[in-house]
């Protein structure tokens, strides 16, 4: 069997270093970036009360639907919504106005301010995301700031009218070649320490490696790697 390319494993993007016991362990046993988001879809749907961690404060107004865990530490704040299934983790914040939905889990320290939506994704810890913007069918990485009205894109809209459920596999491009991911829907993988600049959109399929320098610009797709510097 071939040996897998370094850049399409977890460990090229994330660290392990404080990330909670739930996204430490999700992290070690999916060796690849493209098994993250189907392990966490199926912890969620079926094991996501043995998360539980205490209790953490859902403030009245907020809006909860669904099988949500708020950890010990975690605040839900008034005017918020969540719709299950959703792990929000110790230490985070749900300000009022944002949206997290359909699978998703907010590692521990997490701060999701007005506007912000988020779907189907997993924020390791520890990400910044105040202000409007849309992360969907993606990973993001520690010490990640997504600036205002960022927004990934995980659906190919290049063959006809879009279909829903979507039915063409996303693609993710290295050295000009076309790798499976296996998914119909994928966004972007965002490696720890990532800043996106306001306005920033994610072709589908994107790889940013951790610590990568990423100057304003309105669009970023493909392969950066670790600690490059993109203008």
């Amino acid at each position: 069997m071939p040996a897998v390319d370094t850049r399409l494993m977890s460990a090229y993007y994330f660290g392990t270093e404080g990330l909670g016991s739930y996204v430490t362990a999700l992290l070690e046993r999916c060796p690849s970036v493209f098994d993250l988001k189907e392990a966490m879809t199926a912890d969620l749907d079926r094991e996501i009360t043995r998360l539980r961690s205490g209790h953490g404060v859902i403030e009245d107004g907020a809006k909860l639907k669904g099988e949500v865990i708020v950890q010990a530490g975690a605040r839900i704040e008034a005017g918020a919504q969540i719709i299950g299934p959703v792990l929000v983790c110790t230490g985070s914040v749900i300000s009022a106005g944002a949206l997290v939905r359909d699978h998703s889990v907010i590692g521990p320290g997490c701060r999701i301010g007005f506007g912000a939506e988020i779907t189907r994704s997993l924020l390791a810890a520890h990400v910044f995301m105040k202000h409007p913007g849309f992360i969907g069918d993606s990973v993001i990485g520690r010490g990640v700031n997504i600036g205002s009205f960022c927004s990934t894109t995980g659906l190919r809209c290049d063959r006809g009218p879009v279909a829903e459920p979507a039915i063409e596999e996303i693609t993710v491009n290295l050295d000009g070649q076309r790798i499976t991911t296996g998914q119909t829907k994928f966004g972007a993988v965002i490696g720890d320490e990532v800043a996106l600049p306001a306005g920033t959109v994610l072709s589908p399929g994107t790889l940013i490696g951790p610590r990568t320098v990423i100057y304003p610009r309105d669009h970023i797709g493909g392969f950066l790697p670790s600690g490059s510097r993109i203008r």
